[in-house]
């Protein structure tokens, strides 16, 4: 195997985009170098580059191409895309019943060859999120300028220019040549092989290696703050963003104004994170620390005391922002600013945030009933959560609100758990966010998601495909953790009705109840598919996709589950599905065959002893459904394992009396009757 090694050199990356490029890079590669069994593939990103090397065969055996193509009475074009897909000539073609078939020596080719001419077609056609032009006039596009194209097979350079399918003749050149450090260490060098490259980058103040300089950073960070008996808030985002903006990261330690720490902590957190993206840091007991962390991208002659003093001066002025609108929006109480909701537009279609609240206000009162809450607290809880929107803070940094209503609800000195209410009612705000436990965070939780769908569902605003720009998949898995986390009984249905009929009337007539449960579960089946959990048996427990106890749902996939686990469960399941089967072969012919046996027509002994199980066995299902007790009513299904397997082994349905047949057809529709009571076993996976 060779050795291939490929770097695109160009000025800075935007971070967001460097983890996807290599693996863009990596997989349009390995598309392109299938015929040359690439492996041991290693990517690599910095903020000016992306490279990758990989093992590689030395060359693309001959081979023989033989496959046969249109008809010969096709059009011509049809023909003409076939031998162009092929890079074939129609002397290449025999006739053969009707077909045109190619046959063609295709001759070895080195690799070296095969990269010259398809890797410039990989770059022209690269999927950067944003590209753009530059020079004079070249049609060729990149994230940024493009500067060098370093491409070796076993140290040695394959030439080809970009200007070879370029027709105003624009292009680069590949070579063998690498830079360092923009500031520390920008000379050139030349490249023998992967290995060689990162080594000398290092020398030149470069760490090629992403998962290398995330390591550093985290480590220096955590350094610095153990220096100060300090603890790093956790903070993975950013921690991936600057690892993406340094090449050779300096960690350094500055610190805060003393007069800004009575500012809640969120907000220096964001505003250090989104402004500056600095490190929070916290004591030992939790609470916010008065020194903050960065990474610088050079080596500092004074130890850094510069670029700190810098870097604190522009903090003190954004913390000062900060302390304005802090100070400035607690003179109006939230109460008071409801009104201002008037003006701040939740939907063009859907009116503004001040009558969304008394939505979600009516919205938290039913839903405080169901759940035997307090219903004057949910309901002030839902009339306030919105308000801090029209607040100086929020406007400022959106990343906090909700947060920044309970810090002024408790300002105001509403109720303690209407203020974390208005905190928490975001939440879930994401697979990894905590879902709100207490009752009233849980109700206005709920209320703000049962709205959001509601109301955009009823203006066609719904997801499709991949677009999803109001995060409605978002807020419906939210409904779901909050009632899954916290086994909340609620009937979804009811609540989804009561959501609609307190929309517009015009918006009301097209509203759709079903769907909105439907909706709610497809998330769920998707749920448990990323769970590893048996997302068939909701499929066989809610074949409909209606349902209206969640809680009440997931018990019976929960039994289902377990009792399939076992042996029992697994003979039994292949017995139902025979039954069934057999029941729907034989109503299309003359079905369907319902209704009790007739027991004066059972003349085998395994006939009665199967009636008589599937009479006591359906009796005391139904006893168990009705009390949620399914892994009760799972053991009575399985007491008819030995008898079905009896009777299926002894008993021959199609009797030539027409009679008897029917009979046991109709013994057949009652074991199908007795399964359905918990679950549509032919949807559920062997």
């Amino acid at each position: 195997m060779s050795e291939l090694f490929i770097e695109l050199f160009s000025e800075e990356i935007p971070a967001r985009m460097q983890k996807q490029a290599t693996e863009n890079l990596q997989r349009l590669l390995w598309d392109m170098l299938s015929d040359l069994s690439p492996e041991n593939a290693k990517t690599f990103s910095t903020p000016r580059r992306i490279a990758i090397r990989c093992d590689i065969q030395a060359s693309i055996p001959a081979k023989s191409i033989q496959e046969r193509g249109p008809r010969t009475t096709a059009p011509e074009k049809a023909l003409e895309g076939f031998l162009r897909k092929h890079q074939a000539q129609h002397s290449d073609l025999i006739e053969e019943n009707g077909f045109w078939i190619l046959n063609k020596h295709v001759a070895a080719v080195s690799a070296a060859d095969f990269i010259a001419q398809n890797l410039p077609q990989i770059l022209w056609k690269f999927p950067w999120p944003k590209s753009q032009r530059w020079g004079n006039g070249s049609q060729f596009t990149w994230v940024r300028p493009l500067h060098r194209i370093t491409c070796l097979l076993e140290g040695q350079v394959i030439p080809f220019n970009l200007a070879t399918i370029d027709d105003d003749g624009h292009g680069l050149v590949s070579g063998g040549q690498s830079e360092g450090h923009r500031f520390l260490a920008p000379q050139v060098f030349n490249i023998d092989n992967a290995k060689q490259w990162q080594e000398t980058l290092y020398t030149h103040f470069v760490i090629a290696d992403a998962d290398q300089r995330r390591e550093k950073i985290q480590t220096d960070l955590t350094a610095l703050a153990h220096q100060k008996n300090l603890q790093l808030v956790p903070d993975e985002g950013l921690l991936n963003e600057v690892t993406g903006l340094v090449e050779w990261p300096v960690a350094l330690l500055g610190k805060i104004d003393p007069i800004f720490m009575d500012l809640p902590q969120e907000v220096m957190q964001v505003s250090m994170r989104v402004n500056q993206r600095y490190f929070a840091l916290k004591n030992q007991d939790g609470t916010p620390a008065n020194f903050f962390a960065f990474v610088a991208n050079i080596i500092p002659d004074d130890n850094g005391a510069l670029i700190i003093a810098g870097n604190e001066r522009v903090l003190r002025a954004r913390f000062a922002d900060a302390r304005y609108f802090w100070d400035q929006d607690r003179k109006t109480s939230l109460e008071n600013r409801n009104l201002n909701l008037k003006n701040v537009i939740f939907h063009a279609k859907l009116g503004n945030q001040y009558e969304r609240v008394q939505r979600l206000e009516r919205l938290a009162g039913y839903l405080a009933q169901q759940l035997n809450a307090d219903e004057q607290l949910a309901k002030r809880a839902a009339l306030l959560c919105k308000a801090d929107l029209t607040t100086g803070m929020v406007g400022e940094f959106p990343e906090v609100q909700g947060i920044m209503g309970g810090y002024y609800a408790k300002h105001d000195q509403e109720a303690p758990e209407v203020a974390l209410a208005i905190t928490e009612h975001y939440k879930p705000c994401g697979p990894s966010d905590t879902v709100p436990s207490q009752i009233l965070s849980v109700i206005t939780a709920l209320a703000d998601k049962i709205d959001l769908l509601t109301a955009f569902f009823a203006i066609g605003e719904k997801p499709s495909g991949s677009g999803d720009p109001y995060a409605l998949r978002r807020a419906a898995l939210g409904i779901i953790r909050i009632i899954r986390e916290n086994s909340i009984r609620l009937d979804i249905k009811a609540l989804f009705k009561f959501a609609i009929a307190g929309l517009p009337s015009p918006l009301q007539a097209s509203s759709d109840m079903n769907g909105l449960v439907e909706f709610i579960y497809e998330r769920l089946y998707v749920q448990l598919r990323s769970e590893g959990s048996r997302y068939d048996i909701l499929s066989a427990v809610a074949p409909t996709k209606q349902f209206t106890d969640l809680v009440e749902l997931l018990k019976k996939v929960e039994a289902i589950t377990k009792f399939l686990e076992t042996s029992d469960g697994k003979d039994l399941l292949a017995a139902v599905k025979r039954a069934s089967n057999i029941l729907r072969i034989e109503d299309k012919k003359d079905g369907p065959h319902q209704g009790k046996p007739d027991h004066k027509l059972f003349v085998q002994n395994e006939e009665k002893d199967l009636d008589t199980a599937l009479g006591s066995a359906i009796s005391d299902i139904d006893k168990a459904v009705k009390q949620e007790l399914f892994e009760e009513a799972m053991n009575s299904i399985s007491t008819l394992r030995n008898t079905l397997d009896v009777f299926f082994d002894k008993v021959t349905i199609n009797d030539s009396n027409p009679d008897i047949r029917l009979n046991r057809l109709k013994l057949l529709s009652q074991i199908d009757q007795a399964a359905s009571m918990i679950a549509d076993f032919n949807l559920i996976e062997r």
